[in-house]
């Protein structure tokens, strides 16, 4: 395995300290239990799509949790009677998903329909926080313009 010494950005940067440390630690999703599968799709520029297959599970199984840069799915089926089975392919056991989340991306709804659990993911990027133009004024013109206000 390959292994990259990230300590000159550690020393160059300030406020990077998650997005650091998610590259560090690799390792921690070697682990990651694979249920249920998933898909992240991008739908747009900046909407995305989270698809979850949770056969056998109903929405009052499943709970979605929104935190700043992360997002919970959790299921726990509820046991409703006794069956026997003499089979049983239909996983019906507990799971936990989390998504780490990019700064402005907020969950915007979420579906259940035919065993897919579809999360709709938006990036909202504040005004304050995007490019703007900044226009350029001389001197002069802006002497001028103050005059004529101090006159009338």
């Amino acid at each position: 395995m390959r292994t990259y010494d990230l300590t000159p950005l550690w020393r160059s940067t300030v406020g990077f300290d998650r997005l650091l440390n998610l590259i560090e630690n690799p390792m921690r999703w070697a682990g990651e239990e694979n249920y249920p599968p998933y898909d992240i799709e991008r739908a747009g520029e900046d909407h995305y799509q989270i698809s979850l297959a949770v056969a056998g599970f109903t929405p009052d199984d499943i709970t979605i949790t929104a935190q700043q840069n992360m997002l919970m799915v959790e299921g726990r089926k509820v046991e409703k009677g006794e069956h026997e089975y003499l089979y049983q392919g239909i996983s019906a056991r507990p799971f936990r998903r989390v998504f780490n989340l990019a700064d402005y991306v907020q969950v915007k709804s979420a579906t259940f329909e035919n065993g897919l659990l579809k999360i709709d993911l938006v990036r909202e990027v504040p005004e304050s926080m995007k490019p703007r133009k900044i226009a350029i004024g001389t001197a002069g013109n802006d002497n001028q313009a103050l005059e004529h206000k101090s006159a009338a």
